[in-house]
């Protein structure tokens, strides 16, 4: 993935995968349009959300939000399997019901944290149980194979859910201080110009050294990581109906035609139809809300 991309579109409300690596790769920092289940199984692995890297154990569970960057880095050449799933929130809301919000383990806590548990033997076989179900019945064309591979995910849902609401797993995060650092002073800062030359000052480094680490841990530039923070809080804003106008300056803009252009280049759709479409999900955004802290 080019670091100037990371805007990744989830087509389908449910997308099921389950796939096995031998070689090595990484991916540079991304986020869906969609929400993320994604369980460990085997590999050597280093699982980012944020501002946090995590050494993955067979059993680790992740659930990830559309508004948390993540990215994997496989350390080795060793086989990594995990099963991903993204799920839209018009489908899980469908699952949902009044007295059983299914999105809960993936809104309710704090942006890049709480969002990662680990699962005994009997938990990680109960969830291979269903998603087995999903991976029989999701490609199925036979007579009621979407009945039962919706019936699996919500089976799943409400197993995660359960254990997320009882979490109290510790993870082990080894971000470096530095990049960590790099990135707590960009979200801070994201309205403001900020230079590599303001970085290297403010944390009594050279520029190149700063840049490269950052490149190294995130998959990204520091240019590309600035854009698509002030791309995601344009985003919030439209959704709260600011002008695109006063949007573009809030977020960190100084030229109206470059945010115009940034904005559709990374989304996929302009500033004002993305207002439109937002607008239009909140509104049936109606569940109850349960939060866990």
């Amino acid at each position: 993935m080019s670091s100037d991309y990371f805007y990744d579109a989830i087509q389908p409300e449910l997308l099921y995968r389950h796939p096995l690596t031998t070689y090595r790769y990484d991916s540079s920092y991304h986020r869906h349009n969609a929400y993320e289940i994604y369980l460990f199984l085997q590999g050597n692995v280093h699982f980012y959300v944020d501002h946090r890297c995590y050494p993955m154990q067979r059993g680790d569970l992740l659930v990830i939000s559309p508004e948390e960057m993540h990215r994997t880095l496989i350390v080795d050449e060793s086989e990594y399997e995990r099963i991903t799933i993204n799920l839209k929130k018009t489908y899980v809301c469908q699952l949902s019901t009044v007295l059983t919000n299914l999105l809960s383990c993936f809104d309710h806590r704090p942006d890049g944290s709480g969002n990662i548990i680990h699962l005994n033997e009997n938990q990680l076989n109960q969830l291979l149980y269903w998603t087995r179900q999903i991976e029989e019945s999701a490609d199925s064309n036979r007579y009621g194979a979407d009945v039962q591979t919706n019936a699996a995910m919500a089976q799943l849902l409400v197993l995660i859910n359960q254990w997320f609401q009882h979490n109290s797993f510790v993870p082990q995060d080894i971000m470096p201080d530095l990049v960590r650092r790099t990135m707590e002073y960009i979200d801070n800062h994201i309205t403001q110009n900020i230079t590599l030359g303001k970085l290297a000052e403010e944390f009594y480094m050279n520029s190149t050294s700063v840049s490269r680490q950052f490149k190294k841990h995130t998959g990204l530039t520091l240019r590309s990581y600035i854009l698509g923070r002030r791309i995601e809080l344009a985003k919030l804003l439209l959704t709260d109906g600011m002008s695109i106008t006063d949007v573009c300056f809030q977020s960190g803009f100084s030229d109206y035609a470059n945010f115009i252009r940034s904005f559709t280049k990374i989304v996929g759709i302009s500033p004002g139809k993305y207002m439109k479409h937002r607008q239009a999900e909140v509104r049936i955004d109606l569940l109850p809300q349960t939060d866990y802290h």
